[in-house]
């Protein structure tokens, strides 16, 4: 019974002083922090980037067909 009491005590000192979980949490912030970014940058610029393509649509249909833009 002291053996294992002493065994669990162990593993609890050990387990508080190791550090992997701090550098996994840090790295899951990290990742969480990109994906903000992304869909924010997504969001601000989806709105431009559809614009543009439809102004790009609208004067690819004038162009008459059958010509060669030369």
């Amino acid at each position: 019974m002291v053996a294992m009491s002493l065994w669990l005590q162990y593993r609890i000192a050990e387990l508080r002083d190791s550090e992997d979980g701090a550098a996994a949490v840090e790295y899951g912030l990290l990742v969480g922090l990109i994906a903000v970014a992304i869909i924010a940058a997504v969001a601000l610029l989806g709105t431009k980037l559809d614009e543009m393509f439809d102004f790009v649509n609208t004067k690819l249909a004038e162009v008459p067909s059958g010509t060669t833009g030369t």
